[in-house]
């Protein structure tokens, strides 16, 4: 990975032109759409085959609930009116995934999330404000267990995609040797402060890593990557920190070579009641928000890791697309009115 090199000379998301969207029979009938959308198929049906193996049960993650994932890194999140009360879009499936464990030790979802991305992210390629995510939660799991089966489910996934989708791979002119040549290898893991020595760009180090620093090492990478350790107030309060280091989380991002960034963002989980609360108040949510949550954490539920998968960004790294837009039927770019 070559990384001592100044990226200050990248556009920045206002010199982006904001994706040129087509009208949906334009981009439906499209070949390579269609060819898109069957690799999209195959990483899907690759994932749910290697969750089937290790066990996993599949659910089905509410659409709308008194409370989302406040973790949505500056996205706003979406109201609703539930029969007078106000309800939210499910921005992702965390919280459900931790409390369907006390049902079942290993469970994921396929899911649609929606979050209202700031605008300037219309212009990065890699944001759309409804996309779907491959959940995954296991209980009694660590982070290490969470980063390991991440890797077997990309690996899964980007295999059944080179093994029925050959002809969609060729159409879109898709490296099929590089691709397999990707994930035919173990993904190195780096701690964050590794990522910011390897920028070689002034960056907080209490802080996430920017989506244009991202991109930047992203695209020097030869193969895909885990980063971990990230610092406390990066993350949500479900997120554990490390009991020998308590400024630092216990999660990890998965990042895909080729400038598309994180694909993949996890963690091992907090299940204790009182630390939850203690975090919460710390991240600036308010507790009483998070009854039905509380309710199921009080009566106990089980220490456990995971992870989701954004399936619009895996199919846009595998395809070799332009842009995550491409990767969705019907796609949402922040701040473009689309059906």
């Amino acid at each position: 990975m070559t990384t001592q090199q100044d990226f200050r000379a990248m556009p920045t998301p206002a010199e982006r032109a904001v994706a040129d969207v087509p009208g949906p029979r334009e981009h439906l009938t499209s070949p390579r759409t269609q060819a898109v959308l069957k690799i999209q198929q195959a990483l899907v049906a690759g994932a749910r085959e290697l969750m089937a193996a290790e066990g996993a049960v599949e659910l089905f993650q509410p659409l709308i609930g008194p409370v989302t994932d406040p973790g949505a890194r500056g996205a706003k999140q979406v109201d609703v009116d539930y029969y007078g009360h106000q309800y939210k879009l499910m921005a992702s499936a965390i919280l459900y995934k931790q409390t369907s464990l006390v049902a079942f030790d290993k469970v994921f979802f396929i899911a649609p999330n929606v979050r209202l991305e700031p605008l300037e992210t219309s212009s990065t390629h890699r944001h759309l404000a409804e996309f779907h995510q491959i959940d995954v939660e296991f209980a009694c799991a660590s982070r290490d267990d969470a980063i390991a089966l991440a890797e077997r489910v990309v690996r899964q996934a980007v295999r059944k995609a080179l093994a029925t989708q050959e002809d969609a791979l060729r159409l879109i002119g898709r490296d099929t040797a590089k691709l397999s040549a990707f994930v035919e290898q173990p993904f190195e893991v780096l701690t964050h402060a590794e990522v910011l020595d390897r920028l070689g760009h002034p960056h907080d180090p209490g802080t996430e890593i920017g989506w244009q620093a991202e991109e930047f090492i992203s695209g020097r990478a030869e193969a895909p990557f885990f980063i971990v350790d990230y610092p406390k107030g990066s993350r949500g309060f479900y997120d554990k920190e490390d009991p020998e280091r308590p400024s630092t989380l216990m999660s990890f991002d998965l990042i895909a070579p080729e400038s598309c960034g994180e694909i993949c963002s996890g963690g091992e989980r907090e299940s204790d009641y009182v630390k939850i609360v203690t975090r919460m108040r710390e991240t600036g949510e308010n507790p009483a928000k998070y009854g039905w949550y509380l309710d199921v954490v009080r009566e106990g539920i089980p220490g456990s890791a995971g992870f989701g998968i954004g399936l619009e960004r895996l199919t846009r790294w595998v395809a070799g697309l332009d842009s995550v837009w491409q990767a969705s039927a019907y796609p949402k770019v922040p701040g473009v009115v689309s059906p």
